[in-house]
C-alpha cells in the first residue's frame, strides 16, 4: 500500500518504521514552500520507498517571487520528485490575496507542463477558479485530499485522479463515500494529509501514513470493494500517475 500524501516532521524514520509494519510501503512526501522543498527531497532521497511532491501551496502565495519558481524548477528536475505540488487555490482561509494565489497556482501548472510532471492540487472554496486553471491544462491531475464533490463530474470526464483522506471516514462526510464509489478503479487513490486529519477511529491524534490503512478500510467499504485489492488497485494508480 501507499500513501500517496504525507507530510513529515523531524521523526520521519520512526514513522516510516510504523507503517511499513503495518504494509505501507512507499509514501510521496509533499511540501508546502520553497525552504521545504529542498527538506522533501532530501528525505526521499534518503529513504527507499519515499518520494517526493515539491511545490508551494496557495497559502505561501503571497510571499513567493520569480527566483523562487526558478529554484522549484531545480529541485524537481532530481529524478525522486515525482509531482509538482501541493498547488492550487484556498479562498476558505484566505491567507494570501487571491490574485497572488491564481499567478502562483498558474506558475506551477506551466512547470509542470513543462516538466511534465504530475500535479497535485489543493482547493478549498474555490471550485470555479480552480476549473478555469486547469481547463488548458494537459498532464496527469491529481486531486488531493478530495472534498469539493463539485468538482467530481469535471474529473470523471477528464479522467483526473482522486485521492481520499481520513476527512473520507467521518460521519457528517458522506458526500465523499458517495464520491467514492463513483471514481472509476483506475483513477482512485488514498492518502494521509498527515499530520492532519487523522481518520475517525483514530481522530485526535497526529496522523501518519500508516493510518492510511484505516481509511482504505472505509474506502473499500464505501466501494464495495475487497481492502486487499483496492489496496493492490491504489498502488498500481499511484505507480502509473506518479510513474514510480
Amino acid at each position: 500500500m501507499i500513501d500517496t500524501h504525507a507530510h513529515f516532521g523531524d521523526d520521519a524514520e520512526a514513522i516510516l518504521g510504523r507503517a511499513r509494519e503495518v504494509g505501507v510501503t512507499r509514501t510521496i512526501a509533499v511540501s508546502t514552500t520553497i525552504g521545504q522543498a529542498t527538506e522533501t527531497l532530501a528525505l526521499a532521497d534518503a529513504h527507499d520507498g519515499v518520494y517526493a511532491c515539491l511545490g508551494v501551496h496557495p497559502h505561501e502565495a503571497g510571499t513567493v517571487g520569480p527566483s523562487d519558481l526558478d529554484g522549484l524548477r531545480e529541485l524537481l528536475a532530481h529524478p525522486r520528485a515525482v509531482a509538482v505540488g501541493e498547488t492550487g487555490l484556498d479562498y476558505f482561509r484566505d491567507y494570501a490575496p487571491r490574485d497572488a494565489q491564481r499567478r502562483l497556482f498558474d506558475a506551477q501548472l506551466t512547470l509542470a507542463a513543462d516538466l511534465g510532471k504530475p500535479v497535485v492540487i489543493h482547493t478549498r472554496e474555490a471550485d470555479t477558479d480552480t476549473l478555469a486553471a486547469l481547463s488548458i491544462f494537459q498532464g496527469t491531475v491529481v486531486l488531493h485530499c478530495f472534498s469539493s464533490p463539485g468538482l467530481l463530474e469535471t474529473a470523471l470526464e477528464r479522467r483526473w485522479y482522486v485521492s481520499f483522506a481520513g476527512n473520507l471516514t467521518y460521519p457528517k462526510a458522506p458526500e465523499l463515500r458517495e464520491a467514492a464509489a463513483r471514481v472509476p478503479a483506475d483513477r482512485i487513490l488514498a492518502e494521509t494529509d498527515s499530520p492532519y486529519l487523522a481518520p475517525q477511529s483514530v481522530r485526535g491524534t497526529r496522523n501518519e501514513p500508516a493510518n492510511v490503512m484505516l481509511t482504505l478500510a472505509v474506502l473499500a467499504e464505501a466501494r464495495g470493494d475487497d481492502v486487499a485489492a483496492l489496496a493492490a488497485t491504489i498502488d498500481a494508480n499511484a505507480t502509473a500517475a506518479f510513474g514510480l
